[in-house]
């Protein structure tokens, strides 16, 4: 077992290809509707050549697209793809994180039908508000437990493995 690169992890993955604060700042600005590169460039305040990388590997990552809006000379616009799209509610998460816990004066309204959004989880299945002591973790990575890695020593056989769906494995 190798615990040298920590928990496997969904959210380690994700950071990987978002976890860069120009990222998502380019998506934030793709969002709010500016999709050419001097747009997202002047919104975001990052340096030319960081934006320019920075939606270079969104497009690589399937978060954005290029879109050809000029012919002579070529110019190219940035707009979500689908997977772009679905980090809309995650950005909305992570504004009102900020605007209670971060900064004194919210720098942004958001409003829906006059009233502001307060985002939450909402179970895709049953319809209900999913409350964090209402779900069950179930780790699926291999010699990893919700604690941390299982250490199996050298002198014993590696545990048996705990059935699907159990909370300890």
């Amino acid at each position: 077992m190798d615990s040298k690169h920590g928990r496997p992890c969904s959210i380690a993955a994700a950071l990987s290809f978002l976890g860069d604060r120009w990222a998502l700042l380019a998506v934030r600005e793709v969002i709010f509707g500016n999709h050419t590169f001097s747009e997202i460039v002047r919104n975001t305040g990052a340096p030319r050549d960081r934006v320019a990388a920075r939606l270079k590997s969104l497009v690589a990552a399937g978060v954005l697209e290029q879109r050809q809006y000029q012919e002579h000379p070529p110019r190219y616009d940035y707009h979500l793809t689908q997977a772009g799209r679905e980090l809309v509610p995650v950005l909305s998460a992570l504004r009102a994180w900020g605007d209670k816990w971060v900064v004194e004066d919210p720098p942004l309204s958001v409003t829906h039908h006059g009233h502001p959004v307060r985002p939450r989880v909402i179970c895709e299945t049953c319809g209900g508000p999913v409350h964090e002591d209402e779900v069950e973790k179930t780790s699926n990575a291999a010699d990893w437990d919700l604690a941390g890695p299982v250490s199996v020593s050298k002198n014993s056989k590696k545990p048996p493995a705990a059935p699907k769906g159990s909370a300890g494995r």
